[in-house]
């Protein structure tokens, strides 16, 4: 359980125009046309649109904002397109920006931002609730940090597990958390209680799955809870943990119950909830 280059002076004359590459027989490779593509403010890739300073310097579309000068001319940014290197640019592969970490994809340019929001070789965030953890890893260290670095979180083997919620009526708001494993994988099960829009406790529970969302279409969770001549049940797609649960909370996509509704399942204050992890 756990709570919640130095820049030229002005007037100097512009830096010459970068050279291109000399062509093999017809054609330059691609990784010779890709070291064309350059941010002159942060090094990163040049994406169409490009553009470029009165003196030919380019800049990235995430640091054109930020500007209003040349980082290497101090010429004032205008809107000024270059529109050949962008042609160019639209026949080319560029790395993913997670190379480094592993990935080998090469795409698009018009395909390489979606691809990076996905990318299993990105950064993931903690995504234990209720903690301040500023924890990043690869994927496949989220699993080994929340069992090592969140102690508290149990983990549990089988497809079918009871998720115990000790407690549940301390004042304010909680999260319990714990592990399934099965089927090769990890899932997070979490219930939240917190305050809704109108000053009522209510209860969240949802199954996460440490992996892709590719990975998390192949897979079902349901939750049931159980009492005298009662039941209560959800069953759903279990969200990647590219998705925080917060959103999933703030769109309804979870079993949902209030605080009388927990009291009818619950036993000495704890509430069981039985978990079925099925594959597709």
């Amino acid at each position: 359980m756990s709570r919640r280059a130095a820049p030229t002076p002005t007037g100097a004359s512009p830096s010459p125009p970068k050279k291109v590459p000399a062509l093999a027989s017809t054609t330059a490779t691609n990784n010779e046309l890709l070291s064309l593509f350059e941010c002159e403010e942060c090094f990163d890739f040049v994406l169409p649109p490009i553009f470029q300073c009165q003196g030919g310097h380019l800049v990235c579309g995430s640091c054109r904002p930020k500007l209003t000068r040349c980082p290497i001319c101090l010429s004032q940014l205008g809107s000024f397109r270059n529109l050949a290197l962008e042609k160019v640019g639209d026949s080319l592969l560029f790395p993913c920006k997670y190379a480094s970490s592993g990935c080998e994809e090469t795409l698009r340019h018009t395909a390489k931002a979606d691809h990076e929001e996905l990318c299993k070789f990105r950064p993931y965030p903690c995504p234990c609730p209720g903690t301040s953890c500023k924890w990043q890893g690869s994927l496949d260290t989220v699993t080994p940090h929340l069992m090592h670095h969140h102690e508290t979180i149990i983990t549990l083997e089988g497809e079918e597990v009871v998720f115990l919620a000790t407690q549940i009526n301390l004042p304010g708001a909680f999260d319990w958390v714990m592990l399934q494993s099965c089927f090769g994988f990890h899932f997070l099960l979490a219930l939240e209680k917190k305050e809704n829009y109108d000053g009522h406790q209510q209860f969240f529970a949802i199954a996460q799955l440490i992996g892709t969302r590719k990975q998390a279409e192949n897979f079902a969770y349901r939750f049931e809870l159980n009492g005298d001549r009662r039941r209560l049940a959800w069953e759903a797609t279990p969200r990647s943990i590219d998705e925080k649960i917060a959103t999933a909370i703030g769109k309804g996509d979870c079993l949902v119950f209030n605080t009388s509704t927990a009291q009818l399942f619950a036993e000495n204050d704890n509430l069981g909830i039985n978990v079925t992890i099925f594959r597709c």
